[in-house]
């Protein structure tokens, strides 16, 4: 499937239960400004808003469903009124009734239209309404047989531009004296090699310093531990991509968060900033305490 162009606008419908909040997050994920549960009428103003925008919004996601009532009647004829301007599509997100029912009984929520009577007979009801929308959907996906990972990361893998990182890694340094930050998925000690803070000549600058990178690179067991750091690091970050997780960081301490710490995270986001769908960046936490 061919990247989203820029400036487009996505109507994102479906029956209920079949992941459209799934799909809504994952075009968060990507960037685009998505508005959730709009009635129908409110499409075209939304439409001619982005138009005033200044580049602002340049991906709209707007996600409308039978949650509207009695609002939702006037939706085929409101999407097939923008389709015809151009710039405009519609995703649909469809699953057979008894893997609907299954997911509506998991979370004991009763369907939107289901009244008085059954699971089924809510579903019944929502197929009868949506039967024309899905005809003239440009897009489809059957999630009869995803996961909620599984369709984030085919949503993804629709809309993504080309090229552009599925994963967003930051490398963290900081200093174990000013305790470790819990807002991390792995973390890495660097207190095996000797301190820069010892060394006078040394002591006053920081590891983002030629004089200290080189220093605390060329030490016995730092090109080692990248070496291997980055071998072990790679496919982590090809299963979070896999597995639709946008975002990790890798916390690198040392004792203060000025020297070793930082000259490693630097040295790793250099590394690292070849991988394949990962965009890298570097965040010091304790760099400029005293």
């Amino acid at each position: 499937m061919a990247a989203a162009d820029e400036g487009e606008f996505l109507i994102v419908t479906g029956m209920s239960g079949a992941g459209r909040s799934t799909a809504a997050n994952a075009l968060e994920d990507l960037g685009w400004y998505v508005v959730d549960n709009l009635p129908p009428q409110m499409l075209r103003p939304l439409l001619e808003l982005t138009g005033m925008g200044a580049g602002n919004l340049p991906k709209i996601a707007a996600v409308v469903d039978v949650r509207g009532r009695g609002l939702f009647d006037d939706f085929p004829g409101i999407a097939r009124t923008l389709r015809s301007r151009g710039g405009v599509k519609v995703l649909f997100l469809d699953a057979s009734d008894d893997v609907l029912v299954r997911r509506f009984e998991s979370v004991r929520r009763p369907h939107p239209l289901q009244e008085d009577g059954t699971l089924l007979d809510g579903i019944r009801v929502e197929r009868a309404r949506l039967a024309t929308i899905r005809e003239a959907a440009d897009l489809l996906i059957d999630t009869s047989g995803l996961n909620i990972h599984q369709l984030a990361t085919q949503v993804s893998e629709m809309f993504s531009e080309e090229g552009a990182a599925r994963h967003r890694l930051t490398l963290l340094s900081f200093g174990f004296k000013y305790g470790i930050p819990t807002d991390v998925d792995h973390i890495a000690d660097m207190r095996f090699l000797p301190n820069p803070f010892w060394n006078e000549a040394l002591r006053e600058h920081t590891g983002k310093d030629a004089e200290v990178r080189d220093y605390v690179l060329s030490r016995e067991g730092a090109q080692e531990f990248l070496d291997a750091y980055v071998q072990a690091l790679e496919p982590v970050l090809a299963g979070y991509q896999r597995e639709n997780k946008s975002h990790s960081t890798v916390a690198i301490g040392c004792t203060g968060g000025k020297h070793r710490s930082v000259a490693t995270a630097e040295e790793l986001a250099r590394r690292l900033a070849d991988v394949p769908g990962v965009a890298v960046n570097v965040r010091h936490r304790d760099l400029g305490r005293e």
